[in-house]
């Protein structure tokens, strides 16, 4: 497995690679089973399996948020040449913003809602590292999960907006055996709450299923112990996005 920093190294290799397709996994690394599973699919699917491991500071709207999100790279390394992936690149933050973040991608619309509204500018942030990443790497398909499905369909709209030649392949969401999908943020949670977890995913669903509303859904999520930052119906699926302990997390059921 290669390791590259540089973007001219990048560069470079893209240009020598020759025939073959390329599947891309964009992450920010203390990679779980569900990253493991984009990896597997692009290695199925493609030529090559390229990953991505880049905590991008754009998307964190709190600076505290940031600084507690878990970082494993030599973990992560490891986990990835076990899983047969080709080439990892390690971009640094000054390499891929060299103009401080000045320019950057804007949604008007989707962006501003559920995620958007509670993370202002988090979006934006995901958006342009996602293009600049697309247009550094140049896979053919990139594969993304659904546990994060708001930031899937801008991504999808992205690439349609921006006529780029990579397809988005859609990831279904990989669960731990009692529902909870897995996440990097999941090794936050005290015990207490990482029992208590499970319950946000089931309570999206079978409140789905039984015609509930999403009044009533926040409702039982708030007598479940979570902390409600919304629950939404779009395009078929109900989001949620709970709070535990300092632990946010995210998931839909549909």
């Amino acid at each position: 497995m290669k390791v590259i920093e540089d973007l001219a190294e990048l560069r470079a290799e893209r240009r020598a690679r020759g025939t073959g397709v390329t599947g891309f996994v964009p992450t920010m690394g203390a990679l779980h089973d569900g990253h493991l599973s984009l990896v597997a699919r692009a290695k199925a699917e493609n030529a090559r399996a390229v990953a991505s491991i880049f905590v991008n500071p754009a998307q964190f709207e709190d600076p505290d948020d940031l600084a507690r999100y878990p970082r494993t790279l030599e973990q992560d390394l490891a986990v990835l040449r076990d899983a047969g992936c080709d080439l990892v690149f390690l971009p640094r933050a000054g390499d891929l913003y060299p103009d401080g973040y000045r320019y950057r991608v804007t949604e008007s619309e989707r962006s501003l809602e559920l995620e958007g509204a509670s993370r202002p500018g988090h979006f934006d942030g995901v958006l342009t590292v996602v293009l600049k990443l697309l247009l550094l790497v140049r896979p053919e398909r990139a594969y993304f999960g659904e546990k994060d499905f708001q930031q899937l369909q801008l991504v999808e709209g992205l690439a349609q907006a921006f006529f780029l030649d990579t397809a988005i392949v859609r990831c279904p969401t990989l669960r731990e055996a009692d529902g909870l999908a897995m996440s990097s943020r999941n090794r936050l949670l005290t015990p207490a709450e990482r029992a208590r977890a499970p319950a946000f995913h089931r309570v999206l669903a079978e409140s789905l299923a039984a015609g509930r509303n999403t009044r009533e859904a926040e409702a039982e999520l708030a007598r479940e112990g979570f902390g409600v930052d919304y629950v939404a119906d779009r395009d078929g699926r109900r989001l949620g996005a709970v709070r535990l302990g300092t632990v946010r997390l995210i998931d839909n059921a549909g």
